[in-house]
């Protein structure tokens, strides 16, 4: 998976013909003239800028990290060879009118060595240090009272606000602020972003950098501003990982259009009048922790050369499309479904137990699948197709479909348009912060049906409670779990450490409801692999008489998933674990097996096949981009 820290910067150079000798004078928007060249001992100069920030601490990234690095610092030059800066990254504290000067002689090199080390080449970063740094105003020095970042594209001089939402706008690869489609950002299309705003007096700039500058620090972590209001911190202190600075300044992209109206719709009069604490801010939780989280399945259920499941796997159509919609923090926000999903109340339960957050799920959302033949026709006519949004804050979500797929369980859309009533309400309560019961309320023409799950926690594994599922106070089904874990070892002639899955645990259920049960659907248990830091659940039966009632289904033993990983050899991404599916397959029930086998591979006959597809958070947010 690429990391997205790796993307290109877009590097914004201003050409103006006619440069004269070197200056210490910037031009009023802080970007250099093309071509000009440092003498050896000329300073690297600057401000900071929010208004001008004195007592800021300033550094060359030349590491790409976005946090100061200290010497002795080893550079890699395009050549290849390394050269040691001992006294590490150029940094400096800002001055009077948030002026700064980085002493760059160690970028000053041997010619036998190789070519000088242009400071321009990197970006520029500042951090304001709450209580420490102190903003100029013209009331006077005014301390700053919690911490936030800045940061410029290489060759930009001015450290502000706007020049930080510039450089990661480049980034993400996002256009020019004049050819953006995105109307919230219409306030800004006119603004130089590279310029001294205050030198300008270009009051409006001015008011929409310093709201920018109280959203990144709403913004920045807690325990990493507590740290720089220490009495003896410089700084210099390394906190942040590259992906938690890029998901800062990313934050920043994605919500500076209600920053932007926030300001606009606070003025009255003059932009130069307004008391910036005043206004109306997007408050937006951030996960720097970067998780890797699901974004999307892709579900094949429709046989091209019959009408009937179960069929070969190599047959199987691509018959629905799901998308996974998350908040700045990493929560679930909505499902959407080109073709048809299956709501699940057991895996809304999962997902409660969590507060929403996928990424605390070691194994993200158990495929669940519609074999209904609608779901093909709906997928191959373009749009969202169903829905299922969450209210965290209210505890509640809705289930909303267009489609006739869900009839044989009661489910009959209202239109077949999505943003009416919904066809499913979901509400929970919780109990210690645990759930204690998940409840659907299904309108139906002669009234409400409602069903409840009640989860059974009792010797459950970890992630996988059992559960009890009522329809108008009468139990359907349930399962509870039976004895604890159970580990074994793996069978003589295995290659424990090679062999991709491994049935190396399995922890015993009885399901009960839907009687009578099949005869031969007897035994029911998880199998895990749990080989080292493993914890990987590989196999599961169930009932579903209204699945297996379909016309085009021929199921009379059950169901099982079958769950495949990544090989033991793919390196785990950062933020992830190693227990996220890579693909599933809905089968017909093929009774208990032995402990400490090699997982069967992947099958031949299944009703529905499902693959999965993760991106870190930071990746997933600028995918959302315009």
């Amino acid at each position: 998976m690429n990391r997205l820290i790796s993307l290109p910067v877009s590097v914004l150079l201003l050409t103006i013909a006619g440069c004269g000798k070197e200056s210490d004078e910037l031009p009023v928007d802080g970007r250099d003239f093309d071509g000009e060249q440092y003498s050896e001992p000329a300073p690297y100069t600057g401000r900071v800028i929010d208004g001008y920030l004195k007592n800021a601490r300033v550094w060359l990234d030349m590491d790409g990290d976005s946090q100061y690095t200290p010497g002795p610092f080893v550079y890699e030059l395009p050549s290849g060879r390394k050269v040691t800066l001992f006294s590490g990254e150029p940094t400096a504290m800002s001055g009077e009118g948030g002026r700064f000067s980085l002493d760059t002689s160690e970028l000053s090199l041997d010619p036998e060595v190789g070519p000088d080390i242009d400071p321009r080449s990197f970006p520029l970063y500042a951090l304001a240090l709450p209580e420490k740094t102190l903003e100029q105003t013209y009331r006077g020095d005014v301390p700053v009272l919690r911490a936030f970042m800045l940061s410029a594209e290489p060759g930009v001089r001015n450290i502000t606000p706007l020049t930080t939402l510039a450089r990661y706008r480049g980034l993400a690869a996002l256009g020019p602020l004049l050819e953006s489609t995105d109307a919230s950002l219409s306030g800004l299309a006119g603004i130089n972003l590279w310029k001294d705003y205050v030198l300008a007096e270009d009051d409006r700039a001015h008011a929409y950098a310093r709201a920018m500058a109280r959203f990144m620090a709403s913004q920045f972590p807690d325990a990493y501003n507590d740290e720089l209001a220490r009495p003896d911190s410089d700084g210099t202190e390394r906190y942040l990982s590259p992906q938690s600075a890029f998901l800062l300044g990313i934050s920043l992209v994605r919500n500076v259009g209600d920053v932007v109206a926030g300001v606009d719709s606070a003025v009255q009069g003059s932009y130069a009048n307004l008391d910036v604490d005043l206004v109306d801010l997007p408050e937006v939780p951030l996960e720097l922790s970067d998780p890797v989280l699901l974004t999307n399945q892709r579900i094949y259920a429709q046989p091209e050369r019959s009408d009937t499941l179960p069929a070969n796997r190599s047959d199987l159509l691509i018959s629905a499309e799901l998308m996974f919609d998350y908040s700045e923090d990493g929560r679930l926000q909505s499902v959407s479904a080109e073709g048809c999903l299956a709501p699940s109340m057991q895996e809304i339960a999962r997902l409660v137990n969590v507060n929403g957050y996928m990424a605390k799920l070691s194994t993200q959302w158990l495929p669940e699948v519609s074999l209904s033949p609608r779901s093909r026709t709906a997928y191959l006519d373009s749009g969202v197709d169903e829905r299922l949004v969450f209210d965290w804050a209210a505890g509640t979500a809705r289930f909303e479909t267009g489609t006739t797929c869900h009839l044989h369980e009661g489910i009959q859309p209202g239109s077949t348009e999505l943003g009416g009533n919904p066809e499913i309400t979901y509400s929970w309560s919780l109990n210690g912060g645990k759930l204690a019961e998940l409840v659907a309320r299904i309108p139906q023409q002669t009234g409400t049906l409602t069903r409840a799950l009640e989860p059974l926690f009792s010797s459950a594994p970890s992630g996988f409670p059992g559960y009890r599922l009522l329809e108008e106070g009468v139990e359907l089904e349930s399962l509870a779990y039976t004895g604890a874990f159970q580990g074994c070892a793996v069978e003589n002639g295995v290659d424990a450490q090679n062999t991709a899955q491994v049935v190396t645990g399995y922890q015993n259920y009885a399901f009960s409801g839907y009687e009578p049960q099949p005869a031969s659907f007897n035994g029911g248990a998880w199998e895990f692999d749990v080989r080292g830091d493993l914890n990987r659940p590989l196999r599961y039966s169930f009932l579903s008489p209204e699945t297996a009632g379909l016309g085009n289904v021929d199921a009379d033993r059950g169901f099982e998933w079958a769950l495949y990983y990544p090989a033991g050899s793919t390196v785990t991404s950062p933020g992830g674990t190693p227990n996220l599916i890579r693909e599933a397959y809905l089968k017909s029930y093929a009774g208990s097996r032995s402990c400490g086998r090699e997982f069967e591979g992947v099958p031949s006959g299944v009703y529905a096949r499902v693959d999965y597809e993760y991106r870190n958070l930071s990746e997933y947010l600028v995918e959302r981009f315009e």
